[in-house]
């Protein structure tokens, strides 16, 4: 048996070559104006390519106006490649990589209205865009999958021009990729519902066209659940079926998440979210939605590699590459994640907490994160200073008023 790789040792990732394994996750910022980079989303980025990061994952990147779930939201899109190259050229003049993460909301709207009803794999009631006036949704026809696939196209494509290593397509956490995969929003009769093989295949194909038209200049990821953490939603056996598929296509890594944003936000941060900070940051009424969201939800206590279980499974039915993600909290369980088998360590909280981890976990500085996952950072994704630690000083809101590219 080989040794496990260093997690200070290079990955190649398909034409990619990171530093090291460890990949920031794709996290909500809040760092955005008018659709485009803030220059505090690239301070943001910059000081986790400083402190160490192999890869840095630039969160929601809407893949046209209607696929946003929230207003201001980060749409990719050719007016705003000024800012995006801003933001790319800082990540690499701290040697570190960047991957922009793709995804589509489909029927998860719940920050503002959408003309019309909402595309998703069904149609039906919508409860998550309810107090957004987003209250149905329509069933997606073949040509509608085949215009949001190309708006996948032409995301990956700006991303490209940009100046991003990597582009992540997102499959998980109830956004519209997710909602054909999860058999709590798939309940198609034709070829696209019934079996995983069938609810995978639009996914799948959607991945398959980014490969081609990018693959030779980006490195194409995609972030999957590992289940969906709820009765009646999909499982380990469903992952795995995709998995497999979403190797055949290309795919150059899986991340490996969990869970579901309206079903259930405990499994997907292995704790519960903390609806005293939501409502001291967005208000009595605002945090409405997020209050109920939690009535009934179960009592979960953090503990460490929460998804390793499941997470093992996955690595024992593919071999494509695989980012560990979910409880990382220290350097020996880093080593543990790669000795299991993963070729990347993905983390976002800890990170949130210190940019600089991975060069204190490399230097010995530290050899585990200070991050409580109190999950009180969430919040603040909506905060006009966008997301910091609670246990850091604030933000400076200035910068995230100002986009990337503007002078003066």
């Amino acid at each position: 048996m080989s040794p496990s790789p260093d997690p200070f040792q290079p990955l190649q990732l398909g034409p990619l070559t990171l530093r090291n394994r460890f990949v920031k996750a794709a996290a909500n910022e809040g760092m955005t104006i008018d659709g485009a980079p803030t220059r505090a989303l690239v301070q943001h980025h910059r000081a986790l390519a400083a402190g160490g990061v192999g890869m840095s994952t630039v969160a929601y990147g809407a893949v046209s106006d209607i696929g946003r779930s929230l207003p201001g939201q980060l749409w990719l899109r050719p007016d705003i490649l000024s800012d995006l190259r801003v933001l790319t050229d800082a990540v690499h003049e701290e040697g570190g990589r960047v991957s922009c993460q793709l995804t589509h909301g489909g029927l998860y709207v719940p920050g503002m209205k959408v003309k019309g009803a909402l595309m998703s794999a069904c149609a039906g009631f919508n409860k998550v865009g309810l107090l957004a006036g987003n209250w149905r949704s329509r069933a997606m026809s073949e040509d509608d999958m085949a215009r949001v696939g190309s708006e996948f196209v032409a995301a990956a494509q700006i991303c490209a021009e940009a100046g991003f290593d990597a582009v992540e397509l997102h499959m998980g956490h109830g956004y519209l990729l997710n909602q054909f995969l999860s058999p709590l929003n798939n309940r198609r009769r034709d070829g696209y519902g019934g079996t995983a093989e069938n609810r995978a295949r639009f996914p799948v194909s959607v991945l398959a066209a980014v490969k081609q038209a990018v693959g030779t200049r980006l490195a194409v990821l995609a972030k999957i659940n590992v289940s969906d953490g709820v009765a009646r939603g999909a499982t380990v056996d469903d992952a795995i079926v995709t998995a497999r598929l979403l190797e055949r296509a290309g795919a150059d890594l899986l991340v490996l998440s969990g869970g579901r944003n309206a079903e259930s936000g405990a499994f997907m941060f292995g704790s519960n979210m903390d609806v005293a900070e939501m409502r001291k940051v967005l208000g009595r009424v605002a945090s409405l939605a997020f209050r109920i969201a939690q009535i009934g939800a179960p009592r979960v206590q953090f503990k460490e590699m929460y998804f390793l279980e499941y997470s093992r499974r996955i690595r024992a039915a593919v071999t494509v590459p695989l980012g560990y993600l979910g409880g990382v909290s220290s350097l020996a369980n880093a080593q543990a994640a790669l000795a299991e088998g993963f070729d990347a360590v993905v983390m976002a909280r800890p990170l949130i907490h210190d940019p600089g981890l991975v060069d204190k976990l490399r230097t010995g500085a530290v050899a585990v994160s200070g991050c409580a996952h109190c999950n009180r950072c969430i919040p603040y994704i909506y905060h006009p200073a966008g997301t910091w630690c609670v246990f850091n000083p604030p933000n400076d809101p200035q910068p995230n008023r100002v986009r990337a590219a503007q002078r003066g």
